[in-house]
């Protein structure tokens, strides 16, 4: 898989292109990251890519001629181009998942006032990573870089990635290592038990109750095998979560 990001702020990437398990895949073959400064494709002799806005305001607007004569250069058939911008559709891990069969995927990156919204006619879609404003979209396109990366088969164990936050619309589990007692706060016993089929039940019933306490949208029974679901329902027998199990029913599809 090919990702090419197009920044006016090149310099931002050297660190995350650089270090840990990015650097890995990259080495590895895995990927290819491109960072393109589409300053470089103006056709103002002072390379500006920005002008001020019609009908007046602050800021300045990101011109089009830069982005699209870069995209014209580097797009290929199979390509896939995404904005990232605030107006974009909230970004998960489903849509990580999806992103990951692109054979090329570029994003760009917006700055200042933004991007001349003419842009919408040039990609393939819009990509926000959460209700906040950030300076531009260089954070946001290493975010959706690395979500992406570490799906890639080879980057990391897939064992890690069936256990993590968000597969099968659960939250992960909590997680312990040594020692067993730190200030007087004690690691389960079940997990010292040796008893795979114990631990998976306590691990799987840990993981609802987490998911209903701080994001019950998330929960999907549908998605649970026949155990879990027999799981599921032994804690609706728990005193300490049936107000939990109630209100979290609302959100379930």
């Amino acid at each position: 898989m090919k990702i090419t990001i197009l920044t006016l702020f090149k310099e931002q990437f050297i660190g995350f292109l650089n270090t840990s398990i990015i650097k890995r895949a990259i080495d590895k073959k895995i990927v290819e990251v491109e960072i393109i400064d589409f300053r470089e494709y103006s056709n103002d002799k002072l390379k500006r890519v920005d002008d001020v806005p019609y009908g007046g305001g602050a800021g300045m607007i990101i011109k089009l001629q830069p982005i699209i004569d870069c995209l014209k250069t580097i797009k290929k058939e199979k390509s896939k181009v995404y904005l990232l911008s605030a107006s974009g559709h909230v970004y998960n891990q489903q849509t990580a998942i999806k992103l990951t069969q692109c054979e090329h995927l570029i994003l760009i990156c917006g700055h200042y006032e933004g991007i001349d919204s003419r842009i919408v006619n040039y990609i393939d879609g819009e990509i926000c990573i959460g209700d906040y404003i950030l300076t531009g979209g260089e954070l946001a396109a290493m975010v959706v870089t690395d979500s992406i990366i570490r799906l890639l088969d080879g980057t990391i164990n897939k064992q890690s990635l069936l256990e993590e936050s968000f597969e099968n619309n659960l939250l992960e589990y909590p997680q312990f290592t040594f020692p067993r007692d730190y200030d007087g706060y004690k690691v389960p016993d079940v997990l010292f038990t040796g008893n795979h089929q114990i631990i998976n039940e306590y691990r799987f019933k840990e993981s609802v109750k987490k998911t209903l306490l701080t994001r019950p949208e998330l929960l999907d029974v549908s998605k649970f095998n026949k155990q879990q679901l027999k799981w599921f329902n032994d804690l609706e027998n728990n005193v300490k979560i049936v107000n939990a199990v109630s209100k979290a029913k609302k959100f379930m599809k």
